[in-house]
This record gives structure tokens, C-alpha cells and sequence, in this order.
């Protein structure tokens, strides 16, 4: 593997050209970061991710999925996902979703998603354990850019769902999904917050029980 000198400063935007940024997805020094680059800065975060982090982000994708299958919503879902608009931008969200007419648009056998060629997920989530300021920040606009439709940050530590539409490269706050029409984003909230006492079933059956009221 190559291993690229100097060491980069990670969990910090800074700047480097894309050539200098392609570089380092050989170097296995960050052999399991995320990458990002917009505006011509790189982010590489190696934050540890945890329990608090995976545990939020399973029983959120559970919800979504579930929450799909019961309205008979198409919707296929990615997990730590890479696109790339070559010398320009990247990203490798969390969670992220294309939905409805886009469902199918990515074939099997697609590696790192080529934004020249296909479109951008409807919906893509962080989850912030320690990066909130930068997903409300820096990573908001960048995918304000990609087009997506709509992009939710969960804050792990104050157990909340931060939800935006995007539209014209400008987003604003809703407590109601478009993507996944008259899902109230609050549910998912109590949803969070019921996994601080109760295991992932207890959760999923309570979820269960509010999808099939909605």
C-alpha cells in the first residue's frame, strides 16, 4: 500500500488540490476514513465511530426502510456510500437513498458513484457523535450542492434530528419528510430516544405501530 507523507491533519477541512486529495485513497493510513472535498478543501474523518454512533444509525435505517415497505415507497438504500464529481467534489455520507424514480438508477457492480453520470441520492443522513459543527456547517452546503433533496443530521449526544429540504442549492428546516411523504420527523426523534431505554426490538415494534397508524 503507499503510504503518503506528510501526514494529513484529519477531522479539519483543509486545503489541497484534488490531485493531491486522490492521492490519499491508496495510502492505508486512512484505510478506513471518510472523505470529502468541496470548495477545494479535503476533510478526512477518522473519528472512532462507537456505539452510540452504530446504534443510532442502525435503528434509524430500520425506520426508513420500514417505514418504505409499509407506505410502498421504492427506495433503495447505501451505507457509507463514495461519489465523486472528479476534481471537484466528494462526499461518503452515513446513510444515503434514492427513492422513487431514481430507485434502480444505480446498477449493480457501480463502485464510487460518478456524479457526471448519475444523479445524486434524495436523501442522504450524518450521524454526528462528534462532528455536529461541521455537518450543520461545511457538509450542509456541500450537499446543498450535490442536489440532494432533502439531508438530516441525528445528533447522538442531545438525541435529536435536524432535518432539511434542499432546493435551488438552498435548504431550509422542516419537521416533515418529502422524500418519505407524511413522515413526521419527531417520530424518528422518539424513536431515538426510546433506544436510550429499550432494546433495538421494543424500538422497532413501537415503530411498527406508529407506521401502520400514519
Amino acid at each position: 500500500m503507499i503510504t503518503t507523507e506528510p501526514k494529513i491533519i484529519t477531522d479539519s477541512w483543509i486545503n489541497l488540490t484534488w490531485n493531491e486529495f486522490s492521492q490519499l485513497w491508496d495510502d492505508s493510513t486512512y484505510e478506513k476514513a471518510k472523505f470529502y472535498y468541496y470548495n477545494q478543501k479535503a476533510r478526512i474523518e477518522m473519528t472512532p465511530l462507537g456505539n452510540d454512533h452504530s446504534r443510532d444509525h442502525a435503528i434509524i435505517t430500520y425506520a426508513i426502510y420500514v417505514y418504505a415497505a409499509l407506505h410502498n415507497i421504492p427506495l433503495n438504500g447505501h451505507d457509507a456510500c463514495s461519489y465523486r464529481k472528479i476534481g471537484v467534489k466528494e462526499a461518503q455520507p452515513d446513510l444515503s437513498f434514492y427513492i422513487g424514480d431514481n430507485v434502480d438508477v444505480i446498477p449493480y457492480g457501480t463502485g464510487v458513484i460518478d456524479l457526471t453520470i448519475y444523479p445524486s441520492p434524495n436523501l442522504v443522513i450524518e450521524v454526528a457523535n462528534t462532528s455536529l459543527a461541521d455537518d450543520k456547517g461545511e457538509k450542509r452546503l456541500l450537499y446543498e450542492d450535490f442536489g440532494v433533496e432533502e439531508y438530516w443530521i441525528i445528533d447522538v449526544k442531545d438525541v435529536d434530528i435536524i432535518a432539511f429540504q434542499i432546493e435551488n442549492k438552498g435548504s431550509q428546516r422542516i419537521i416533515q419528510s418529502q422524500v418519505l411523504p407524511d413522515l413526521p420527523i419527531n417520530t424518528l426523534v422518539q424513536a431515538l430516544k426510546k433506544s436510550r431505554e429499550n432494546n433495538h426490538s421494543e424500538v422497532s415494534r413501537w415503530l411498527l405501530q406508529q407506521f401502520q397508524t400514519t
